[in-house]
């Protein structure tokens, strides 16, 4: 949720006004929501597309989630936490570096 939420304040910082801010939020987040497995199925998507989409954070939770209700096994817990860890911390300084709305 927090790196999800990091790429909202980024786009909220780094646009002009509301309105700009609600156009690229729905760009960027349409696209992950649709792809991340909480609509369409991941494991019935090409690999091609599941090794670019697995770099979505909202990708990254919904599988830890999946795996733990499912009681299937978790393995490799480092790399979920590490991209969603990165894109939060970056996403958040670039937001608080740059905020300005008119």
């Amino acid at each position: 949720m927090v790196s999800t939420l990091s790429i909202g304040l980024l786009v909220g910082g780094t646009a002009k006004n509301m309105k700009s801010a609600s156009v690229i939020a729905c760009i960027l987040y349409f696209p992950m929501l649709l792809f991340s497995g909480a609509t369409l199925p991941f494991e019935v998507m090409p690999a091609a597309m599941q090794e670019i989409i697995r770099i979505f954070p909202l990708t990254q939770s919904i599988q830890l989630m999946k795996a733990a209700f499912l009681g299937l096994p978790i393995g490799n817990v480092l790399f979920p936490v590490t991209v969603m860890g990165t894109v939060t911390f970056i996403c958040f300084g670039i937001s608080v570096k740059c905020f300005k709305w008119e």
